[in-house]
């Protein structure tokens, strides 16, 4: 497995707890962007997951949304599905929320509980790449073996 940063070691010790097997990789090359994760993974962007931190509007409770890396969250149609409205925190707080940095934000192993919802779009493929804990460290996973271990919600978010 090679060297890793102490914050993807935490992603593999969480994966470990969820029972999942995962290779951690260290890219040479950034993926802190979807576009970058995707050069590195030598893949395609919809393969890639992004993990969005928002906070509920009338709960104030962490959300994070797992998403194909080419597709946007569309926030009000978010709201019905949700049934709450979002509101994207800053950096620190998203920092605070996952003990990760932006842009190696992992889907699980975060500092606090978050409800999760799945870009079903990522479900068309057989396997994913996610962020690792930095923004060189990715994972190759089966999307349906993510969204059962994280107990995800799943549908548009568009």
């Amino acid at each position: 497995m090679g060297y890793l940063a102490e914050s993807a070691r935490r992603v593999q010790a969480a994966a470990s707890d969820l029972g999942l097997a995962i290779e951690i990789r260290t890219m040479a090359e950034s993926t802190r962007t979807a576009e970058d994760a995707a050069r590195a993974c030598g893949t395609t962007v919809d393969r890639i997951v992004k993990s969005l931190v928002y906070r509920g509007a009338t709960t104030g409770s962490p959300w994070l949304l797992l998403v194909s890396g080419r597709n946007r969250v569309d926030e009000p149609a978010m709201t019905s599905r949700l049934g709450e409205g979002l509101i994207r925190p800053d950096a620190g707080e998203v920092r605070a929320l996952t003990g990760f940095a932006i842009g190696g934000i992992p889907p699980f192993g975060h500092a606090s509980r978050m409800e999760v919802y799945m870009d079903e779009d990522l479900l068309a493929h057989p396997t994913v790449w996610a962020a690792a804990g930095t923004p060189h460290a990715v994972f190759e996973v089966a999307p349906m073996q993510l969204a059962t271990a994280l107990n995800a919600r799943t549908g548009p978010v568009r």
